[in-house]
């Protein structure tokens, strides 16, 4: 993720904001009376690395089993190649007959909607990617919508318009990156007001160079939280044990779904990032933390088997 790069990271202070007091409300607000477990989704933005192979991709794999593979790994993805372009309905099944049935894709939006026309005039593309998502059936998770810097809190108007049409069948969250929506408390809390209204979650993004993003407000009881890890060392694992811990408050208000995606520029570390979360987390929710884990790779034989 190159939004929020900086060249020294280790200049950055990565602690946590508090919690908005208005999650907690939300959650209370929403929790069902039979709510007794939140479902938890970790994984990475692309199922293309060649740099698994031979740890959690068999050695020698060809490319059109990546998905496959992945999906015994990881239980979601980010899937972000929708963004530049809508897939047909032969693709989607090809996607969701490669992975388990409980597996989930959460698609970024077309950048056609959301960056070249910013929501307006956009009704026939947003009509095709909607068709798009509902072919996802069971494996569909939370779509979103990343709208670009220069939208801002005077376009909340086209903003609330866009998803009060939108079908309510969409699973949705969106994130922002226009500085005023955070500087500015009443822009931000007209937006979280319409967000909740069309039950439309929020994107959370740590990232090191843009920490305004990073707000804490949940608008429904999903968390969608895009997670980028620089130093490999244990900088970034302290920064997973503070969300850790802020997650394990949002499960025990009420919290129902969590998707979590990681990010590297090297690869090869999200998969160890998302094993030590899963672990700890397995203490909250009660689920083995299964996946994300280097697979037993075939030994060739030597001159003495």
């Amino acid at each position: 993720m190159d939004f929020g790069k900086v060249r020294h990271p280790e200049e950055i202070n990565f602690e946590l904001p508090p919690a908005s007091p208005a999650t907690q409300l939300v959650l209370t607000r929403l929790t069902s009376a039979t709510y007794l477990k939140p479902k938890i989704y970790l994984g990475c933005p692309t199922w293309a690395n060649k740099d698994w192979l031979g740890t959690y991709y068999p050695a020698g794999l060809p490319a059109k089993d990546f998905l496959h593979y992945y999906s015994q790994q990881f239980n979601t993805i980010e899937l972000n190649t929708t963004h530049y372009r809508i897939p047909d309905q032969t693709t989607v099944a090809k996607w969701c007959g490669a992975v388990t049935p409980e597996f989930k894709f959460c698609p970024k939006w077309p950048k056609q909607i959301s960056h070249e026309q910013e929501l307006l005039h956009v009704e026939s593309a947003t009509d095709a990617f909607c068709t798009a998502l509902l072919h996802f059936k069971e494996n569909l998770g939370v779509s979103f919508l990343q709208l670009p810097p220069g939208f801002g809190p005077n376009q909340l108007n086209i903003l609330e318009k866009f998803l009060t049409d939108l079908p309510r069948a969409i699973p949705l969250a969106i994130e922002l990156r226009h500085p005023d929506w955070f500087s500015d408390p009443i822009a931000f809390e007209e937006l979280s007001a319409v967000l909740e209204a069309c039950e439309v979650s929020t994107v959370i993004t740590d990232v090191a160079g843009r920490r305004n993003v990073l707000h804490q407000r949940l608008t429904t009881a999903t968390a969608f939280i895009r997670f980028n890890g620089y130093l490999h060392n244990t900088t970034d694992y302290a920064r997973a044990d503070a969300w850790l811990e802020q997650l394990t408050t949002w499960m025990e208000q009420g919290l129902q779904t969590l998707y979590f995606f990681v990010h590297y520029e090297e690869i090869i570390h999200s998969p160890k990032l998302i094993r030590y979360m899963l672990e700890k987390l397995a203490t909250v929710s009660g689920l083995p933390p299964e996946g994300a884990m280097p697979i037993p790779q075939p030994v060739q034989g030597s001159l003495f088997d």
